[in-house]
């Protein structure tokens, strides 16, 4: 018996390079889609929210000189560039998935709209949604809460490369401990850097659970789903 049925998953784009320096990187797709796919044989529903840092940065273009707005949407671009990947790799080891878009791009996905991607999870299809928002000024942080809560998951699980939260960055101070439960009024007087405060905020208000984990150890996946504590529970 799974612990949740419906859950959205949180990754980064940066996260699709592995060890390269940009693009995506086949084995790290491959490695995600594997245990995506586990979990939504095992019974659970399964949305996706990918970043498109591995491409391109609205706020780094901004800081180049591109115009905020203008970077933004290319940063949404990009999203669905990683979207296209994961649909293909999906594909290719025979899970069904569909792509939502936050806009109208008719020739890659259809546009989001809760009742369809409802019925896609229902019928075992993993919905994948890309475009972040559709709006400047917000990261894919505030889309995957945002898709969270619309498609009433019962978790946001945010994949990083880190295990959970911690008292400080554990890359940088080899003191740092983890919390392996913490309130969401605790991160914020802690002042824990966990989402935009806009995505924080959203997840708080709607009392939407958020679990913390490493994507790059395959199994974690699966044994959150089954109910096991993996990395840290933001509730």
């Amino acid at each position: 018996m799974n612990r949740y049925k419906r859950v959205l998953l949180k990754l980064s784009g940066e996260a699709l390079m592995g060890d390269d320096n940009y693009g995506i990187n086949a084995a790290v797709v491959s490695s995600y889609i594997q245990q995506v796919s586990e979990i939504v044989k095992s019974g659970t529903q399964v949305g996706i929210v990918i970043g498109g840092g591995n491409i391109f940065r609205g706020m780094t273009g901004a800081k180049k000189g591109f115009d905020r707005v203008i970077g933004d949407q290319m940063g949404m671009m990009a999203t669905v560039i990683n979207s296209m990947a994961l649909l293909s790799a999906f594909q290719n080891i025979g899970q069904k998935a569909k792509v939502f878009t936050a806009f109208t791009i008719e020739s890659v996905g259809e546009r989001f709209n809760k009742q369809k991607a409802v019925q896609a999870l229902q019928s075992g299809e993993v919905a994948i949604f890309s475009g972040g928002t559709g709006n400047p000024f917000f990261t894919t942080d505030s889309a995957s809460a945002l898709r969270a809560v619309e498609i009433e998951a019962d978790v946001l699980l945010k994949g990083t490369r880190v295990d959970g939260i911690y008292t400080a960055d554990p890359e940088k101070d080899p003191n740092a401990t983890k919390f392996e439960k913490i309130s969401f009024d605790e991160t914020i007087s802690k002042n824990l850097k966990i989402m935009d405060q806009t995505a924080f905020t959203m997840c708080k208000e709607n009392d939407m659970p958020i679990v913390v984990f490493d994507m790059n150890i395959s199994g974690n996946l699966i044994k959150i789903v089954k109910g096991e504590n993996v990395g840290t529970l933001v509730s």
